[in-house]
């Protein structure tokens, strides 16, 4: 090789692959608002209500239907949900749950703040909504209730679909619900490390530790989105709440989201707003999203028993007689029973019992359990059996149950 090819070579060459690993990647869409937490006045916006892909920010619907279940008193922190095989198949980040492992509320909500975990996230979607589907509609129809009349959810943890979308000033009008909704679980948010199984994971919110007054909400990533985030800040009694879509990379989201924050507090303070702020260059024109012409229901059985269960749940809880009667029906007089069959020995019944209320806490959380012993052609058999409980109830604890590969009967309790 003569000395001049070795020069373009040594010389050349690794000046071309160092503009190739400055450019990004993907050419994402950049929006971003920030405005008061209290008035919603607007302090900066850019591209505020173009479709983006939420990415992770979609956790923090999940943490709102969570933190909404526990405040009316559906679900307890202490509560624990089974991992199926689903959710322990999910992408990372995850915590890395194993199929049939449990774990609390609490330690979902805290893997989802910290490490954004996708494999808890689809555990607390399939423990409200039966599935995870089922429980993106649920989000969506909340989301809407909420004024996110641009945002649909297609799963709990972000993860990629091309018809999950939102905007920012959807994500600002969430994390100011999830302020004002919660604000006893917003703390959560701060939360700088996670311990579960011996392992430590930290919260991937740079800007607690860097941003003056900074306390919350959420980080998120894929591909066709960018870096997001969502972040709260304080000064003087005075909250901010700014929504950045579309960074090249952590740490300039974040430091653009500094940027606004300050822009934010200054105008506030009673300066004049700078005009010279920009977003992030863009190589190549982004895809253009497009809202889903129709948000629909899951289909089929297990969609159908699914929203049966929840409708179960919060029919009990808040009296809401109206879902009971989207799913057959408003009988929700504790009249029923739950019977899982006969057993040779009474430990075997208990047990059985035991591994069904593992499988449907909720569902059966108001149930009375009950073994009774009867004689049956000379040989002694025990029942097993829930009773007092709704029709509804009945209904969405045999499903979940079924599901497992438990037996289960749902009937009239006999008078």
């Amino acid at each position: 090789m003569s000395p001049f090819a070795i020069f373009q070579f040594r010389v050349l060459v690794p000046a071309v692959l160092s503009l190739v690993v400055t450019v990004p990647a993907f050419a994402v869409p950049y929006s971003a608002l920030v405005a008061e937490a209290e008035s919603e006045r607007a302090l900066y916006s850019r591209n505020a209500d173009e479709l983006r892909h939420p990415a992770s920010l979609t956790k923090m619907m999940t943490l709102y239907m969570v933190f909404d279940a526990v405040a009316r008193g559906e679900l307890s922190l202490n509560d624990q949900f089974s991992t199926s095989a689903y959710a322990a198949s999910r992408s990372p980040s995850k915590l890395g749950l194993r199929v049939g492992e449990s774990i609390t509320v609490e330690e979902c909500i805290l893997g989802l703040v910290t490490q954004s975990a996708n494999d808890a996230a689809t555990v607390l979607a399939e423990g409200l909504g039966g599935t995870e589907s089922n429980f993106a509609y649920l989000m969506t129809r909340k989301a809407h209730e909420l004024g996110m009349s641009d945002t649909v959810f297609k799963n709990a943890s972000g993860l990629p679909d091309p018809n999950q979308i939102t905007t920012a000033r959807d994500m600002f009008r969430l994390g100011k619900a999830l302020l004002k909704d919660f604000p006893q679980f917003y703390s959560y948010f701060a939360t700088e490390h996670f311990v579960f199984r011996n392992r430590t994971f930290h919260n991937h919110n740079h800007l607690l530790d860097t941003y003056p007054g900074a306390d919350g909400i959420k980080t998120g990533f894929v591909n066709s989105s960018g870096f997001n985030l969502v972040a709260s800040a304080r000064r003087d009694n005075r909250r901010l709440i700014g929504v950045v879509f579309g960074g090249p990379s952590h740490s300039r989201r974040d430091a653009h989201m500094r940027e606004l924050l300050d822009e934010g507090f200054a105008q506030l303070e009673g300066r004049q707003p700078n005009l010279a702020i920009n977003g992030f260059e863009q190589l190549t024109p982004p895809p253009l999203l497009r809202r889903p012409d129709s948000i629909e229901l899951p289909k089929g059985r297990r969609a159908a028993a699914a929203r049966t269960r929840l409708a179960a749940l919060k029919a009990e809880a808040a009296g809401q007689g109206d879902i009971a009667d989207r799913v057959g029906g408003r009988d929700s007089k504790p009249g029923w029973q739950v019977r899982l069959g006969e057993f040779s020995r009474s430990d075997a019944a208990q047990q059985r019992l035991s591994q069904a209320l593992k499988t449907a806490p909720f569902a059966l959380r108001h149930a009375q359990v009950a073994v009774s012993a009867k004689v049956q052609r000379g040989k002694k058999a025990y029942q097993a059996s829930f009773r007092g409980i709704s029709r509804e109830a009945a209904l969405a604890a045999c499903q979940a149950l079924r599901g497992k590969g438990i037996g289960c009967l749902p009937a009239v309790a006999s008078r």
